[in-house]
């Protein structure tokens, strides 16, 4: 299939480029635009040799700085576009700057679909997977254990690709390579034929939840709640295959509670929860009561994703799932007894263990919990705190968010740890990828 739409390369001086959050911001040497993986590996070579470290940056939503750098800063928007479909094998062959929100949308006009997803789509395929952006499933996991091959722009300027039976070392890692291996030029993953969910949501108490943590798991596919802090209310989701029909949310009572509830008015309740901190516990009260039970059903990308414009930062650390429910309810009691205000739900969600290197659910069933606060609000206090209870837990940090985590304790925390940077010793040995935050988390 042809290109999602490209427009001639170009490379050149650069401004300041921030995240979505607001809270990164960098001002490389230059910036590279490469228009096919030709331009990509020649862009990666001039690098090499102006001595310029090299990063590149999707479309910003990570919230650390692991894309940031002061040498040549990629940009993958010509990279876009289904390069390929193979109906017998199932996969699908994606320029890496393509957007998760564009490639959905066309696999479904070719009746076809990813198994799992994240809640949001705005991400590079490229940034998705090398981050370990997954969303919430019983039996399926994160986006990046549904690759099947990767396409690699190494240090040296040439393109390889890599799969469980070629270089099935670089396979391992470069599903979830941090940017720390090269550059990921294209993806092939795994599809099926499109498929429906049927969404179910309910309000249910914090205590009810967490009793009943292991059987929701174990009886839907994919199953995710939400606690409102400072209250004991939440918010749960389980979502199902179904045989249909098609009965999307109405359009008046989806944009109310999309739109209106989750969107418009939760901005406004967090601007005044930031101008007026005492008022925060009312708020969530308030809050954690106005998303009402509904049913619906969809293909899956409409059912997985919602929108999100309210702007935050985050962090969110994998624990083994069997120590979720404690590490909940640590965290609840830490706010309750606390002078902070939170004025966002903390998100519950779980993946199976998969054989990635460095992906957060790497040979263990997972859990994840993500503490979050409105942009523009102090934030250290309360991810501090939330840090200390996950890291107490064998937590694991989202490589994309949030965390103190360095070198010393991520090699604990992953078996593998070592595998993964003998790797990128050999692939990169004069740190052409490195940056300050690679440093940390992976060592000199």
């Amino acid at each position: 299939m042809g290109s999602l739409g490209r427009r001639n390369g170009r490379s050149g001086a650069s401004g300041t480029w921030r995240n979505w959050a607001g809270n990164v911001s960098v001002r490389p040497a230059r910036e590279a635009r490469p228009a096919s993986v030709e331009e990509l590996a020649d862009a990666v070579r001039s690098a090499a040799a102006d001595g310029l470290r090299v990063k590149t940056v999707g479309t910003g939503h990570s919230f650390t700085s692991i894309t940031a750098t002061d040498g040549l800063l990629i940009r993958p928007d010509l990279l876009t576009g289904i390069r390929r479909i193979d109906r017998a094998a199932m996969t699908v062959t994606v320029e890496s700057g393509t957007p998760l929100r564009r490639l959905n949308a066309a696999l479904a006009r070719e009746g076809l679909s990813l198994t799992n997803m994240g809640d949001v789509t705005e991400q590079t395929v490229a940034g998705a997977i090398s981050t370990g952006t997954h969303g919430t499933g019983r039996d399926s996991a994160s986006i990046a254990a549904q690759v099947r091959e990767v396409e690699l722009v190494t240090a040296d300027g040439r393109v390889t690709t890599c799969s469980a039976q070629e270089s099935p070392e670089v396979f391992a890692a470069a599903r979830v390579g941090l940017g720390a291996l090269g550059v990921v030029s294209a993806v092939t993953f795994a599809v099926e034929p499109l498929f429906l969910l049927t969404a179910r949501e309910e309000p249910m108490g914090f205590d009810r939840v967490t009793a009943e943590f292991e059987q929701l798991h174990a009886e839907n596919e994919h199953f995710e709640f939400y606690w409102f802090p400072h209250t004991g209310n939440c918010n749960t989701k389980r979502n199902n295959r179904s045989h249909g029909p098609v009965d999307p949310p109405g359009a008046v009572s989806g944009w109310f509670e999309d739109e209106f509830l989750s969107n418009g008015v939760f901005r406004v309740a967090n601007s005044f929860g930031r101008a007026l901190p005492a008022a925060v516990p009312a708020i969530a009260r308030i809050s954690s009561r106005a998303l009402s039970a509904r049913t619906y059903t969809d293909i899956p990308y409409k059912v997985f994703t919602s929108p999100r414009r309210v702007r935050f930062v985050e962090m969110e650390y994998a624990v083994p799932r069997e120590a979720a429910v404690a590490a909940l309810r640590e965290l609840k009691a830490m706010v309750d007894r606390s002078p902070l205000r939170v004025s966002f739900p903390v998100e519950v969600r779980t993946a199976p263990a998969d054989d990635i290197t460095l992906s957060t659910a790497s040979g263990r069933d997972t859990a994840y919990l993500a503490v979050h606060m409105y942009r523009g609000t102090s934030y250290r206090a309360y991810f501090t705190a939330a840090e200390r209870i996950m890291t107490a837990h064998g937590g694991r940090p989202h490589w994309g968010k949030m965390h103190t985590r360095d070198a010393a304790y991520l090699a604990e925390a992953y078996p593998r740890f070592g595998e993964f940077t003998a790797l990128r010793d050999r692939l990169d040995p004069d740190r052409l990828f490195a940056n300050p935050y690679l440093r940390r988390v992976l060592g000199d």
